[in-house]
């Protein structure tokens, strides 16, 4: 695996251990796994985002304004209009 022969695989967690204590081992063990968590968390978050913006439909253009003054204008005048 990329080079790495299992006798230094070994050596390693041996010097960790040396170091670190049985104790400490499971902290350390846990601080990894939650660390790979947050970090597999953030980079599929940003994927997701990524894509969604990339496939986002462009939005629908809004109405004209004429339209909507016209309906304003119609509605006040027969307001005015039911209260004669």
């Amino acid at each position: 695996m990329f080079g790495v022969h299992w006798v230094y695989i070994v050596l390693l967690l041996v010097v960790v251990l040396i170091i670190f204590g049985p104790g400490r081992l499971p902290e350390l063990g846990g601080a990894v796994g939650k660390a790979m968590r947050e970090f597999r968390k953030a980079t599929s978050e940003i994927t997701n985002e990524m894509s969604a913006a990339t496939q986002a439909k462009p939005d629908e253009p809004a109405s004209t304004s004429t339209t909507n003054e016209s309906a304003a204008k119609g509605s006040t005048s027969e307001a005015n209009s039911s209260k004669n």
